[in-house]
């Protein structure tokens, strides 16, 4: 007698809810950490806030507050010594939408200078280190001559090299967003380089030897074989050096006095003293650099698709 066959064990262990089960269950340990973070971050406020809020605000460790008083005042001081989080969520929200956004207060305006030095080096930086990268893998040469001083060229601290190229470029005429560009490509080279080289080697010797064989000069061989191969190699470096760019722009600001962009709002606030400012600067900076890098990962999705490598 035939019987009916048992369920298969993928359907009898099929979670409830399906994949939004399954989403929930992947997105229940970010929240977790995200709320003991919140929570450690909220306590230490307390706790760095206090002395300045007896001092100021409670009339000295003498006068009749209770601890009630003293929480709500760590947490609503004009200038804490470390902000809590809604007070960086509420002026972050006040800079984006109180002001116009060419409005020198408003974070949009700072976070578009910023965005366009950062874009313009991520560039230059791209080309740069593609070119490097063609040059040492066809030239054993320029391998031995140009690997020892780009990565010696690292070892370079951007706070120090940073005004040395502003003052240069700056006597030369030049202003502006190209000064900042040039350091955010001082920092995107390096790893599109590293990335290219070792990307541009991986076709096997049988790939190159065919390409031999159909009489494919060393151009073709670039262009059919070896870029296609880099690629996978080539946008990890991308996600890594727009960031980079992005900490190159904002310290390029600093030490220029410049009147935009968020390391312009950086240092003004700490001038002033306005650590929440201070903050909701910072927070900008790591929203544009995730749309930045999220933006490379799109790039990288439509460059690879035909290859089969995204699905």
């Amino acid at each position: 007698m035939s019987s009916a066959s048992p369920p298969s064990s993928a359907s009898g262990l099929r979670a409830p809810g399906g994949t939004g089960w399954l989403r929930a269950q992947g997105l229940l340990p970010v929240a977790c950490v995200l709320t003991v973070l919140m929570l450690l971050w909220y306590a230490l406020a307390i706790a760095l806030n206090a002395p300045g809020a007896i001092e100021r605000h409670l009339g000295g460790p003498d006068a009749p507050w209770t601890a009630t008083e003293l929480v709500q005042t760590t947490w609503s001081m004009a200038r804490p010594i470390l902000p809590a989080p809604h007070q960086i969520a509420q002026d972050t929200w006040h800079s984006l939408l109180d002001w116009p956004i060419d409005h020198p207060r408003s974070l949009i305006f700072h976070a578009r200078v910023t965005a366009e030095a950062t874009l313009l080096g991520f560039v230059l930086g791209a080309l740069l280190g593609a070119l490097l990268a063609i040059g040492i893998v066809h030239s054993v040469t320029l391998e031995r001559a140009l690997m020892p001083w780009i990565v010696a060229s690292q070892t370079v601290p951007v706070l120090a090299i940073a005004p040395i190229v502003l003052v240069v470029l700056g006597s030369l005429g030049f202003t502006g967003v190209l000064p900042k560009a040039v350091i955010a490509m001082y920092l995107c080279f390096f790893p599109v380089t590293v990335a290219m080289v070792q990307g541009l080697r991986a076709p096997q010797a049988i790939e190159r030897e065919l390409l031999h064989t159909y009489a494919a000069t060393r151009w073709q061989g670039l262009w059919l074989l070896r870029l296609p191969s880099a690629l996978p190699y080539l946008f990890p470096a991308l996600r890594v050096a727009v960031a980079a760019g992005l900490v190159g722009a904002i310290v390029a600001e600093l030490p220029t006095g410049a009147q935009a962009g968020l390391g312009a709002r950086l240092l003004t606030s700490s001038y002033d003293g306005n650590t929440v400012q201070i903050w909701s600067a910072l927070l900008m900076a790591t929203v544009l650099g995730v749309l930045l890098t999220t933006a490379v990962s799109g790039l990288e999705r439509l460059a690879l698709r035909h290859r089969g490598a995204v699905r």
